[in-house]
């Protein structure tokens, strides 16, 4: 490790929290979770891990089963959530698996217990883990129906110390519209948490937002699609949209 760093600028962030969706993982798919796709996040995580970041990830479950689509199809919304938070234990243990096959040593820790194929979540072994240079996926989101895993992930960073939450996306930020469907629209550089509340841009949930605004934990919204863009952000490279304080 001494050698990767010796003239290497230093990173920006030392502590950071990535928050990918389970879609980023299904591809071109739409659907389940594509090796390929997955093996190229892990080389990027890897290249992060390599400058000395401490990394922790919270994946979404989107790609396998949403629990919201199906609680407005008649499914009981806790059981849906619930069947959700097993989705991310499924990524989660993808991503673990594409860690470990390139020499990143990775802990999953899970909101609720299964401890055949994770650990329980405990906030102080998790911090052990990221001091020994560990890469912790927190899977299960918060263990809590009616919490997104965006609420997940602003918990978690609060809980470890980290010291931005790095949104990744298909978009490389926050526009002022769909720039899929609209050309004219605008990219914001920077946003504040009330900004996001107010116009109500797809960021975060709002209880993940507020939670960030209340503790002013900055989320930096980036395009994930792009290659090598996790390190640009770790290095301070101004890439996508962050959001915080005034």
């Amino acid at each position: 490790m001494g050698d990767a760093m010796t003239g290497a600028q230093q990173p920006k962030y030392s502590k950071i929290l990535l928050k990918l969706s389970g879609e980023a993982l299904a591809g071109e798919h739409g659907y389940g979770i594509d090796p390929q796709v997955i093996a190229s996040i892990a080389e990027e995580i890897r290249e992060v891990v390599a400058l000395g970041a401490h990394v922790a990830l919270v994946i979404g479950g989107g790609n396998i089963f949403r629990g919201l689509a199906a609680s407005s199809a008649g499914m009981d919304r806790a059981s849906a959530d619930y069947m959700g938070m097993l989705a991310t234990v499924m990524n989660s243990l993808a991503m673990q698996d594409a860690l470990e096959k390139i020499g990143v040593k990775t802990r999953v820790q899970s909101a609720i217990e299964m401890r055949e194929i994770a650990e329980p979540y405990i906030r102080r072994r998790a911090v052990r883990h990221l001091e020994k240079g560990r890469v912790v996926i927190f899977a299960a989101g918060t263990g809590n129906p009616y919490f997104t895993t965006d609420t997940a992930a602003s918990l978690r960073a609060m809980e470890i110390g980290a010291e931005i939450i790095l949104k990744a996306t298909k978009v490389d930020g926050v526009y002022n519209a769909d720039p899929a469907k609209d050309a004219t629209a605008v990219k914001y550089d920077s946003l504040s948490y009330l900004d996001v509340l107010q116009k109500g841009l797809q960021v975060m949930d709002a209880t993940a937002t507020s939670l960030c605004m209340d503790n002013q934990l900055p989320i930096l919204v980036f395009n994930l699609t792009q290659s090598g863009n996790i390190k640009k952000v770790v290095m301070g490279e101004q890439i996508g949209t962050i959001v915080k304080g005034e």
